[in-house]
Formats: structure tokens, C-alpha cells, sequence
């Protein structure tokens, strides 16, 4: 919806694709998305307000885009659920790099529109939701009365 004038709102992208997950760019003037159109999951860069100039950033599958704070890295997950980032330069274009793996993650679920990791501000820490991969595979142990091994 329009921040000024008419305030109507008004779909961003209406194709015979499903594009869903998208993020704004810090500048406001981006939007990444993911969207099924090359026939998998992929994370795509097209202008905004008005949709023009695309660029398709993953180079095989991808979901969940995000922009770090400041706009100069985006971060998605790839189909192997491993996390990338594309250094970008954003402004009236947009220059992308090619997407450098930063590790692996145990995240389920990919192109739903949960959120799965968040990024700090400068894209150095992680918080992300992944699945256990065994849950009986590490006990826990409680000792009672521990201090009283103490004066043994």
C-alpha cells in the first residue's frame, strides 16, 4: 500500500509463478523474493515500488532472502540448506557477487513462510531454528546431592 497519495493497496508482483518470502531492502528502493519460476526455488532481486529491473541471485535453489542492516550483504538459504551470502551494492541499480557458502544449517522446511535465521546488524552472528537431528542421542545426567561428593 502507498505511504503517500491514493493509499490503496495494490499487489507488488501478480504472475503465474508463486513468489513469496520477500524483504525489502534497507534503502526501500529492493525487493528479494523467492519464486518457483525457473521450475525450483530461487531468490530473485527486482526494483521496487515498481517492478522492473530483475536479477535472479541464486545459482542453485534458494529460499528465505534477507537483507543484512545497512544493505551491502543478502543472505539466503540454498536448496542444500547451507547459508549463503551475495555482497550486493544497492542505490537507483543493483550489483550482486556470486554467492559464497558460509555453512551448513539443520533448517526443515524451506519455502515456507516461516522465518528461519535471523542475522545481526553486521552479519557476523547467527540465530537460527533448526531440527534436532537425534533427540535420544544425548542423555542428560542429573547428580543429586553433589555437594555431598564434594567431601569425599
Amino acid at each position: 500500500m502507498p505511504v503517500s497519495g491514493e493509499r490503496k493497496p495494490a499487489p507488488y508482483l501478480q504472475t503465474e509463478f508463486s513468489e513469496q518470502q520477500g524483504r525489502l531492502s534497507p534503502d526501500g528502493h529492493w525487493m528479494a523474493y523467492t519464486s518457483d519460476e525457473s521450475g525450483r526455488s530461487e531468490v530473485y532481486v527486482q526494483s521496487f515500488p515498481v517492478p522492473g529491473s530483475k536479477y535472479r541471485i541464486s545459482t542453485n535453489g534458494g529460499a528465505d532472502p534477507r537483507f543484512r542492516r545497512g544493505g551491502k550483504e543478502l543472505f539466503y538459504l540454498g536448496a542444500d540448506r547451507k547459508l549463503m551470502v551475495v555482497d550486493v551494492k544497492i542505490g537507483s541499480t543493483f550489483e550482486a557477487s556470486v554467492p559464497k557458502e558460509l555453512f551448513q544449517t539443520r533448517v526443515s522446511g524451506l519455502t515456507d513462510s516461516r522465518t528461519h535465521y535471523a542475522a545481526t546488524a553486521d552479519g557476523q552472528r547467527f540465530l537460527i531454528i533448526s531440527n534436532a537431528e537425534d533427540p535420544t542421542s544425548s542423555p542428560i545426567n542429573v547428580v543429586l546431592n553433589w555437594t555431598g561428593e564434594l567431601k569425599r
